[in-house]
């Protein structure tokens, strides 16, 4: 009980917040009470974030709750109500941007206190489902056509046709929303506002709806609905005209011009309360623009209307058909697609499913109903099998088309020169640098071999001289050529012999420093063997420098004697 009561408290709470920014907004000075209606609704619509999410993100939180199974009399407790709009705000989240995400706590404790004041002011803490479909339905975003047929979905029966008892019932509901906003006295319901919009009509159909409140004017008691779109279609529109009493120099969202007196036009919040100056008075016919034109787009635009032998007014919507269309079945298809293989072909699901269709046409035809619409269902699903045969035949042609295709494909051989002339190309010089780089692997690995061969006898050469052995000339240690790699233009060979195969002939530490394992690295080894050659050469060169010395000395004392 104490928490049932600080939940009311909350609510309240939250729900004079939403008054006082209204007030605050000083829409009540807004003469007109059409206008000041729609402001009033589009300031609740932008408050709770509902300007967000059209009627088909409603229809979603619907189904994701059940509502779309639930009876229209129905009633939903306000837990349930809450988690509707908990799931609709949640899904907006997900659709928005992470820079614009909402605060969804904040928008559902707004939007559910504006509904609970509007359809549930004694507190019982209960919504029938239809005034929660038609409430959301009716002030959402998005267009008004898409909302208007989800409405009229809601008060017609199977054939299409409006039930004028239902159609009563959403103006008695909608018409609370004005309420709300304490516009009742000017659009409250009235028990023939359902008779007075349809007044020459017997039956009712979806374009005839549809014709009738998208009409310029729409019924009087619906009249704030159209011009709440309206508002939301302006609210960015920029016009480059000085306001004629407040003396701005561009206006935003409607603009007025006057019809009698020159050149006069009034911004839409000096027009809404009234403004005037001059000569011009507010019994002046004004004409309402929702855009700006150029002088001569305008010029334009007469002439070619002026040109032009048909009428350039396009129409409200679009014509639909008079008989509504059935929601499909898929029951059948979530059974199939649950029993059967998920690699399964479309053309064979299409098959089963018009099988299963088959089945349920015999099944009721067996079954006594009534007649007449026995033989409406059946000649329906008759029509419908066909289709699906047909379809699965086209697809059967197609699916066979495209394998032999395939087989023709896989039997050409591939030299009948229908290969892209670019890939061969390529192929080709692919191949011809692949023979290049093993030529040229192949003459390395000689070069290295001959260098060690070289290597291995100036270090037995080294060895075999002792200190006192006659020493060979430096010119015949030094002037062994090292053979340089040979480059061959040759392609199409390949190596014949491996990095081990290099050593074959050499041993000694010329074959202990190079071929210590499989990866060793053979720029380190070519360093250790030029190392070692210098070294060599430099101990060679001392040798000799010391025996011409020696020499030099004992011929100098042989002169000396």
């Amino acid at each position: 009980m104490i928490e049932d009561c600080g939940r009311r408290g909350d609510n309240m709470a939250d729900r004079r917040q939403l008054y006082v920014e209204m007030r605050a907004r000083d829409l009540d000075s807004i003469r007109l009470s059409t206008y000041r209606t729609a402001c009033k609704l589009r300031f609740v619509q932008k408050k709770c974030n509902l300007h967000l999410v059209d009627i088909w993100n409603v229809i979603e939180a619907f189904r994701e709750n059940g509502l779309n199974t639930m009876d229209l009399t129905a009633e939903l407790a306000v837990a349930r109500l809450e988690m509707v709009l908990s799931t609709l705000f949640y899904q907006l989240n997900k659709r928005m941007p992470t820079t614009h995400q909402i605060s969804v706590e904040q928008s559902v404790g707004l939007l559910l206190n504006f509904l609970l004041a509007a359809y549930d002011p004694e507190g019982h803490g209960k919504m029938s489902v239809f005034v929660a479909k038609m409430a959301l339905a009716s002030i959402c975003g998005g267009k008004i056509l898409d909302k208007l047929r989800y409405i009229f979905s809601q008060i017609s029966d199977s054939a299409g046709i409006m039930v004028y008892s239902q159609f009563d019932q959403f103006l008695r509901e909608v018409l609370k929303l004005p309420m709300a906003v304490f516009e009742g006295p000017s659009f409250g319901y009235t028990e023939q506002a359902a008779r007075a919009c349809f007044s020459q009509q017997k039956k009712v159909s979806l374009n005839t709806f549809l014709d009738t409140l998208m009409s310029d004017p729409p019924p009087q008691c619906l009249v704030w609905l159209p011009l709440m779109h309206r508002l939301a279609n302006v609210e960015n529109v920029f016009h480059p005209v000085e306001c004629s009493y407040c003396h701005t120099e561009s206006m935003m969202g409607f603009r007025y011009r006057c019809q009698q007196c020159h050149n006069y036009q009034l911004c839409q919040d000096c027009f809404w309360r009234g403004h005037a100056s001059g000569s011009h008075s507010n019994q002046h016919q004004m004409k309402e623009y929702t855009s700006w034109k150029s002088p001569a787009k305008k010029l334009s635009h007469v002439l070619s209307k002026s040109l032009s032998c048909a009428s350039s007014r396009e129409p409200l919507h679009p014509m639909f058909p008079d008989m509504p269309e059935k929601p499909l079945n898929l029951a059948h298809v979530v059974s199939l697609l649950e029993s059967s293989n998920h690699q399964d072909e479309e053309h064979c699901l299409i098959a089963r499913y018009a099988a299963r269709l088959a089945a349920d046409a015999a099944q009721q035809q067996r079954v006594p109903t009534d007649l007449p619409y026995s033989l409406d269902v059946n000649k329906q699903q008759r029509q419908l099998i066909a289709e699906l045969e047909s379809k699965n035949r086209e697809i059967l042609q197609e699916i066979q088309r495209l394998r032999l295709q395939h087989e023709e494909a896989s039997q050409q051989p591939p030299d009948r020169g229908q290969q892209n002339p670019t890939l061969l190309a390529e192929l080709r010089l692919l191949r011809q640098r692949k023979d290049e780089l093993e030529q040229r692997m192949s003459s390395l690995q000689e070069s290295r071999r001959e260098l060690m061969v070289q290597l291995e006898q100036l270090m037995m050469l080294l060895k075999t001289q002792g200190p006192g052995s006659p020493r060979s000339s430096p010119s015949h240690t030094i002037s062994r050529p090292i053979p340089t790699p040979i480059h061959s233009d040759s392609a199409g060979t390949t190596p014949t012999h491996t990095p081990q195969d290099s050593l074959m002939g050499v041993g000694g530490d010329v074959q202990e420093a190079f071929a210590q394992g499989p990866r060793r690295n053979l720029r380190n080894d070519l360093l250790i063997a030029a190392d070692s050659i210098t070294n060599t050469m430099s101990s060679l060169v001392k040798e000799l420098n010391s025996d011409v010395l020696k020499e030099g000395k004992d011929v100098k004392k042989q002169k000396n004697n």
